[in-house]
């Protein structure tokens, strides 16, 4: 697995789009609607080497940041200017507030491809990136207020390892989501998925990153993916309670969540 994601860092972008018609971005930021992240939040992403997740998350946040700075100002019609550009400047100076995301994947290729998009992109406040394993994560316990790990957990050897570290490091009231494709409920749209993803994904794959076996794989690896309920019962196991998910695009992906309350 670690020399599939090798072979496909530098290419993994521009694939994501072209297997599923850019809707992979429409996905991720229903993720982050899901989150509604406030201010303050102390997020790990794993397996989120290439960031999308962590720039969404930053964004989020700015975005809420900004609202509350302008009810604040609306509210107090008695500010004097310097009260106002004050509070700017504070905006300025700490955009996220004391929001943090850490990015950890275990792949070094694809946490190097992030970096970069991160650089190219404008985003350094509020974002580390660390080489770690999610069956046994480089961080104390109880550490973030929210775990997220999209399109990776069917990648990992041990999936109730990777659900009790998940665990492990939440804050009481923490939240997990996971976001991963899934087990398709239309019976039409079934097949044709899978004639899409075993005739054209890995044709695509050879066109676009010289990479046919990698993405036989990763279409391979989506099929022996557990099914919503069937990993649904899977993150009770680990502990978390209030668990529910919701499909996307009749199920190719779906939204795990969970809390450790």
């Amino acid at each position: 697995v670690y020399q599939v994601f090798e072979n496909v860092a530098k290419k993994y972008d521009i694939m994501n789009d072209s297997m599923s018609l850019g809707i992979h971005r429409v996905w991720k930021d229903v993720l982050l609607y899901k989150m509604n992240p406030s201010p303050g939040i102390l997020l790990l992403d794993v397996a989120g080497g290439t960031g999308d997740i962590a720039f969404r998350f930053i964004d989020y946040v700015r975005s809420v940041r900004e609202r509350q700075l302008r009810r604040k100002l609306k509210h107090h019609q008695n500010l004097s200017w310097q009260e106002i550009a004050d509070s700017y400047q504070a905006e300025t100076v700490k955009p996220l507030g004391d929001s943090q995301v850490v990015v950890c994947d275990i792949n070094k290729e694809m946490l190097k491809v992030g970096r970069q998009k991160a650089q190219h992109l404008g985003y350094s406040e509020g974002l580390s990136w660390v080489v770690g394993n999610a069956e046994e994560l480089p961080f104390g316990d109880e550490k973030f207020d929210v775990y997220t790990i999209a399109f990776g957990i069917r990648n990992v050897t041990h999936i109730d390892l990777v659900l009790q570290e998940a665990y492990r490091v939440l804050k009481p009231g923490g939240r997990f989501l996971c976001l991963e494709f899934s087990q398709v409920n239309n019976p039409l749209l079934s097949r044709l998925y899978d004639l899409y993803s075993f005739q054209i994904i890995p044709v695509l794959g050879e066109i676009i990153a010289g990479d046919w076996k990698s993405y036989q794989y990763l279409v391979e690896s989506i099929r022996r993916f557990p099914p919503q309920e069937e990993f649904k019962a899977m993150i009770e196991d680990a502990g978390f309670l209030k668990v529910d998910y919701q499909n996307l695009t009749s199920g190719i992906v779906a939204i795990h969540s969970g809390f450790k309350l």
